[in-house]
């Protein structure tokens, strides 16, 4: 079983190691681990996914966050990316170059199955750890990982399921001296992307940070434009819409289709009516 941050069997950990996707759930949890840690590295991962505008969204948060006047109410972020491009022609998915085509519609298991890397977060967990005990050895102070899985994510990808969890954790633990200073946290695990959004209003005003500043520098769409900006049709886009649409304010990203950048509101009919007729398919099936 891993050892949450809330285990008896670890405590007061100082240092937190993230890996940042650039998309809003792992951006929440940084400035989470901003707000609890005393020091923070963030990691991204460039495995060549057809949405590498992420890092560029990933890294312009960092420089956002540690460059802030209200910088003073958090630790200064180390970060990395990490070089894996040279898995992108050996891998089989529709989120990396020359793959199949990214889903369109609702965020549903079997349209969302298409985006999956195979172990991909085996991969990213490998590092990760390795940079945490990395970090405890160094310091001799236990040390997270933290993750922003959550609820939505279970069903879909296998490698964010506790049972996969739990056994690459094994596997970690049963191969490196000093594991017992690396746990893990988690704290979105049972919520969704929208309850992630409320936390992360409630961060940004402990911070001193404006919302729309920091979330305009995420990127969520598995489809972004050449320009860069985000898709509103892929399903990862209709669930991040779908929480600001839950939360009551526009998202401030910019999104756009075929005919160039739209109106948040585009965007937001365009996920109510997919939602609409996703309820109304279920409702037929029951």
């Amino acid at each position: 079983m891993q050892l949450e941050i809330n285990h008896p069997d670890f405590q007061s950990p100082k240092h937190a190691v993230v890996s940042l996707s650039g998309g809003m759930d792992s951006s929440t949890l940084l400035l989470k681990c901003l707000d609890k840690f005393e020091t923070v590295t963030a990691l991204s991962f460039d495995y060549g996914q057809k949405h590498r505008v992420e890092l560029k969204r990933a890294r312009a948060l960092v420089d956002h966050l540690n460059n802030h006047p209200m910088k003073i109410l958090y630790p200064q972020i180390k970060y990395q990316v990490i070089k894996l491009d040279g898995l992108v022609d050996l891998l089989d998915s529709a989120l990396v170059e020359g793959g199949k085509e990214v889903p369109e519609g609702h965020y549903a298991e079997e349209n969302m199955k298409a985006t999956v890397v195979p172990n991909r977060n085996k991969i990213f967990a490998s590092i990760t750890q390795a940079v945490a005990l990395s970090i405890a050895n160094r310091t001799g102070e236990n040390t997270v990982i933290s993750l922003g899985i959550h609820s939505g994510d279970h069903n879909i990808y296998p490698d964010c399921r506790q049972e996969f969890r739990d056994a690459d954790d094994n596997a970690f633990r049963e191969g490196n001296w000093d594991a017992e200073r690396v746990g893990y946290y988690t704290p979105y695990l049972e919520g969704d992307k929208f309850t992630i959004l409320q936390d992360g209003e409630i961060l940004c005003e402990k911070l001193g940070l404006d919302f729309d500043e920091v979330y305009s520098r995420t990127m969520t769409s598995y489809k972004p434009t050449p320009e860069g900006w985000s898709d509103y049709k892929s399903a990862s886009s209709v669930e991040r819409i779908e929480a600001f649409i839950k939360l009551g304010r526009p998202d401030p990203v910019v999104y756009a289709d075929e005919t160039g950048v739209v109106e948040y509101e585009t965007a937001r009919i365009y996920v109510e009516q997919v939602l609409s007729e996703y309820e109304k398919e279920q409702l037929i099936k029951q």
